[in-house]
């Protein structure tokens, strides 16, 4: 049976600290696995399952959600399909569950295309591409996007990966992001403005042990090429970086994330509930294409370029739980 989230595209590269392996998917250009020495650095899920929670997925045109999917460009209002229907929004942007395209490989890499075609509520038509590539000390992860139809296009840039240090519990790690000011929401999620962080529960910039957060909440004024870590008690270290892209992070903390415990078995193989942290570097907020906040226009065969990454240190003497 074919995994379900179609070509797995397994990279392996030897470095001094040891052996990095990552697995991306056709489905979503999804990150389905990356570890270091055997050691897990972002959640994984099985072969033959869907991504949980979007766990590791690209998203484009834009991440995060759209209010209602409808947004309002030169007096004419453009409807979404909702995605979303819960809050009756959409989330994620267009490429959620469409296939990529092999464009080249190499052992410790992979680049991958999709493209978004004129559709409801995004009349526009762009080429994408993503590069994920191992080396000595993380994984780079480029996105490269191309208008190529003939008016401007809005566009944005997220990710959705979960980091975790694997043979530790998520809860017992500390966690902290480099981003001054609040995305305040609504029941829904959808922004109704923006706050600094400072003397608040979500000023994170000095770190905070995960198991104390219930987090699903933006934030901006991240840093030029800011740094989002994580930290174990014996001092390794999980690092998730950005371009100048980048500045803006969601930070999604559920406690009902399909883990396998740190030093426990699955019963049965089956998978356990348990607490887990996605940082998501995106270029801009919930709602962009209404607010403007983050929004990048691409002219007529304009490209751009964003980049993100892993980096880690302190695992080169420990071997895989």
């Amino acid at each position: 049976m074919r995994p379900p989230t179609g070509i797995q595209y397994d990279l392996t590269l030897q470095t001094p600290r040891g052996t990095a392996r990552a697995v991306v998917t056709e489905v979503a250009a999804g990150l389905r696995v990356y570890s270091v020495n055997g050691i897990d650095l972002v959640e994984t899920f099985p072969e033959a399952s869907q991504p949980p929670m979007a766990a590791g997925i690209v998203l484009v045109p834009w991440p995060n959600r759209i209010r209602d999917g409808r947004w309002t460009q030169n007096g004419v209002t453009r409807q979404l399909a909702v995605t979303e229907p819960a809050r009756r929004n959409a989330i994620h942007g267009l490429l959620r569950f469409a296939p990529y395209r092999e464009i080249s490989r190499t052992a410790p890499s992979v680049t991958l295309a999709a493209t978004v075609f004129p559709q409801s509520g995004y009349p526009f038509h762009l080429d994408t591409e993503v590069t994920y590539a191992l080396t000595d000390d993380g994984l780079n992860v480029t996105h490269r996007l191309h208008n190529v139809g003939s008016e401007a296009a809005p566009v944005a840039v997220g990710a959705h990966p979960y980091l975790k240090i694997g043979d530790l519990p998520t809860g017992d790690l500390t966690v902290r992001v480099d981003a001054a000011t609040h995305i305040d929401v609504d029941d829904r999620l959808n922004p109704l403005g923006e706050t600094p962080v400072d003397g608040t529960r979500f000023d994170l910039r000095a770190g905070v042990t995960i198991g104390e957060l219930d987090l699903d909440d933006g934030f901006g004024g991240v840093g030029i090429k800011a740094e989002h870590t994580l930290t174990a008690p014996d001092g390794r270290r999980v690092t998730l970086w950005g371009d100048e892209n980048m500045r803006y992070v969601q930070v999604f903390t559920p406690r009902i994330f399909p883990v396998s415990a740190a030093g426990v078995e699955p019963m049965g193989g089956q998978e356990i509930a348990g607490q887990a942290i996605a940082i998501e570097p995106m270029t801009a907020p919930a709602d962009a294409f209404n607010s403007g906040a983050g929004l990048h226009w691409l002219e007529p065969g304009g490209q751009w370029v964003v980049r993100w990454g892993i980096r880690h240190a302190g695992f080169d003497s420990h071997s895989q739980s």
